[in-house]
């Protein structure tokens, strides 16, 4: 719908774009405003949350725009599009196949949009789409997790580990932390009931859990079968988990989140119940786009790393 860039009296916009491999392949430029399909919305971005892995984007896609998870206000939308409504605040996660939103202006698919959060800022809600997805998703979709059941999550204070604590807990789940020296009393204060760090004798009296939640990957994932008990569950969202001897009993799974508009409804609706809250570890400016993806890269976060865009 070339109409919608009248609509907002403006054809250029700011964005940030990958040309190459790796955060010093960022650039910020003027590009031409998004045209809106069928059954979308234009977001006036104010906040855009990031995430480390996100600049491997083949070569045959650049130059392209990061960011995945959007907070802001709708600024146009298609005519077949009944909500949201222009001058709606609300967040998303954009899809992966598409430019993001580390941009002025992203188009997204109204179904995928929800209403912001009345009680969080855009930079917060921004901070919560990825992570609280792949949360509940990890937890709830694939892991199963029911009330009353033991569930070890590792990177428990980073962007998907402090919300999946949260998540768990109020699932009525006991949950075992495990994280870094450096971030095991941010997990404690996010409801852990137990905090591990890895190598202070990390599974050698941990009684095995129903479900272990995995967002670190990497050599810590291939020693997690052993956390988990007979007939339990092993779900990752950073790695392919390690074989297991078919006589386990143990179902492991890898899983790509998902944009999905209905879980986003059911976390701000945790949000306005008091039982979850996304941390934010830093704020950079959208000039400061590189040194915000350095940040995100960096051991030792505490929740995510957020683009401020544009003040409200």
């Amino acid at each position: 719908m070339s109409g919608s860039r009248e609509r907002t009296g403006i054809r250029a916009m700011r964005a940030v774009r990958l040309h190459g491999s790796g955060s010093e392949a960022l650039e910020v430029e003027s590009i031409e405003m998004p045209t809106l399909a069928m059954g979308e919305a234009l977001v006036r971005v104010l906040a855009a949350g990031i995430t480390r892995d996100e600049l491997g984007w083949p070569a045959d896609r650049l130059p392209a725009t990061p960011s995945y998870e959007v907070s802001g206000i709708v600024a146009a939308v298609a005519p077949d599009v009944e909500e949201p409504t222009v001058g709606e605040p609300v967040y998303g996660l954009t899809p992966f196949d598409c430019d993001g939103a580390a941009a002025e202006y992203v188009a997204v698919s109204a179904r995928l949009l929800a209403p912001k959060p009345r009680e969080l800022s855009h930079v917060e809600s921004a901070a919560l789409p990825l992570a609280g997805l792949s949360a509940w998703q990890g937890l709830f979709d694939h892991g199963a997790l029911k009330d009353g059941q033991r569930v070890v999550v590792t990177g428990a204070a980073g962007g998907v580990g402090h919300l999946a604590t949260q998540l768990a807990l109020w699932r009525g789940a006991y949950v075992i932390a495990v994280t870094s020296p450096a971030s095991a009393k941010a997990a404690s204060l996010f409801g852990a009931h137990e905090v591990l760090v890895p190598g202070n004798g990390f599974g050698d009296t941990l009684e095995p859990a129903d479900l272990v939640f995995d967002t670190v990957g990497g050599d810590l994932l291939r020693r997690l079968p052993t956390a988990v008990r007979p007939g339990g569950r092993l779900v990752s969202v950073a790695g392919e988990p390690p074989p297991v001897a078919s006589g386990a009993g143990i179902d492991t799974r890898y899983f790509v989140v998902e944009p999905k508009r209905e879980q986003l409804v059911e976390l701000t609706r945790l949000v306005a119940s008091g039982a979850l809250r996304p941390a934010v570890d830093s704020v950079f400016a959208l000039a400061d786009a590189r040194e915000a993806f350095d940040r995100s890269m960096a051991a030792g976060k505490r929740g995510k790393v957020v683009l401020l865009v544009s003040d409200e």
